[in-house]
């Protein structure tokens, strides 16, 4: 028997009403902050990842799906989406259109890493980067738009975590005092950030390893190194975050895994999902542009949910519902049942048929699939222009004429 990739899974319903109660809460929130959708190509060139995402980083170095074309050239399913729209942005001179470009995007990523709870090897994200700006007023506005998206979807005792790390000015001394701290220290911490303690130190930061954590908790923090314009800019988005009304944790430590970050960092953790508690994740990457061939700067913020670890979470009410389960009592009534069901549905009500169910098998049926109402009809009740509507919760019934069908129920449009 074939079976689904390791690390893929197939999304089934009830679970799909969950997801795309979620996206259409997504799009909503877009719309109201005037994002458009962007779609990006799943493969992308290997380099723009390696350029962009950074090659000490673990995307890089070991979890991407990357292979050879036919013609030679060196292709990648997408790790994250991020410098995929940075290219597109530029490839396509979107900085010559008015005002910052607000760009979202739902879609698949891929990444060979360990299974584990809400993480796969196809994963899905929902995504959005404003481009063209350097304003903290930004910064504070995505991660407002990010709160915002959570607790419509029905998220709650979650944790926003924020930091700065710094730029170009402030950083590579950091990095060079963060590296003398670690040479006493590197022995004892696992074999990647003995690796990182030389090659990219900041990674070590990122480190979810549970026996490394006392040894980073010491380590000195680029909050405490930060430049005069860095450190404005990240108290000028706390500001703009209190003015909200928007609670925060300020972690010092706090870097993400992607080189192309700078100044402002930013996670949501939630305690449903153990170690690995990232709900979402984003910052501001204001060299990206440069860093993948761009000859003009274009400095943005953006961020990414796990959708897979976001759906995990969020009240199941979400799940599919049904509104009317038909059940048609013979020939004549089951193509009476068609044209009835089609009319419902087009003002908006969810309905199932029985197609060849005798009636009390009909009513096992819609009690099982959860169906909130039950019509019955057959000769007498077409003959009559009535039919019988039963609510399955209370188990009453009334005759109601088609044309009152709607109101009965409660219609949704």
């Amino acid at each position: 028997m074939i079976r689904a990739v390791k690390g893929t899974r197939d999304l089934l319903p009830p679970d799909t009403s969950v997801w795309n109660a979620v996206e259409r809460v997504a799009r909503d929130l877009f719309r109201a902050y005037h994002y458009g959708e962007i779609r990006t190509p799943i493969l992308e060139e290997t380099q723009l990842f390696a350029r962009g995402v950074g090659q000490e980083t673990d995307i890089v170095s070991k979890e991407m799906y990357t292979f050879e074309d036919r013609d030679g050239s060196s292709l990648t399913l997408r790790p994250e989406n991020t410098a995929g729209v940075m290219r597109a942005y530029i490839e396509h001179r979107l900085d010559q259109r008015p005002g910052v470009q607000k760009l979202f995007y739902i879609g698949p990523m891929f990444r060979r890493e360990r299974p584990q709870k809400g993480r796969y090897r196809q994963f899905f994200q929902i995504g959005a980067e404003a481009i063209g700006s350097d304003s903290p007023f930004v910064d504070a506005e995505v991660i407002e738009m990010v709160v915002e998206m959570l607790c419509r979807a029905g998220l709650s005792g979650f944790t926003l975590l924020i930091n700065s790390v710094g730029d170009a000015n402030c950083r590579p001394a950091y990095v060079e005092k963060l590296r003398e701290a670690l040479k006493p220290v590197a022995p004892q911490l696992c074999g990647d950030c003995q690796r990182r303690a030389d090659t990219n130190p900041l990674r070590v930061l990122d480190c979810k390893v549970p026996e490394d954590q006392a040894i980073i908790n010491e380590l000195p923090t680029i909050v405490e190194n930060l430049c005069e314009p860095c450190g404005a800019h990240f108290a000028a988005v706390r500001s703009f975050l209190d003015d909200r009304g928007i609670g925060y944790e300020v972690r010092p430590r706090l870097v993400r895994g992607l080189d192309y970050y700078m100044r402002t960092t930013f996670e949501v953790a939630h305690g449903n999902l153990g170690a690995q508690n990232a709900v979402l994740g984003g910052g501001r990457y204001d060299g990206l542009a440069e860093a993948i061939g761009s000859p003009v700067a274009a400095p943005g913020i953006g961020f990414s949910i796990g959708e897979d670890r976001l759906a995990m979470t969020v009240d199941r009410a979400a799940e599919q519902e049904l509104d009317v389960f038909i059940a048609p009592l013979g020939d004549a009534a089951l193509r009476h049942a068609g044209a009835l069901a089609r009319e419902l549905r087009r003002a908006g009500t969810s309905v199932e048929v029985a197609a060849n169910a005798k009636l009390k098998r009909a009513m096992e049926l819609a009690n099982k699939l959860g169906a909130r109402y039950a019509l019955i009809l057959g000769d007498d009740e077409i003959a009559a222009g009535e039919y019988t509507l039963k609510q399955m919760e209370t188990g009453e019934q009334h005759r109601v004429a088609r044309g009152e069908i709607l109101q009965r129920i409660g219609q949704k449009n």
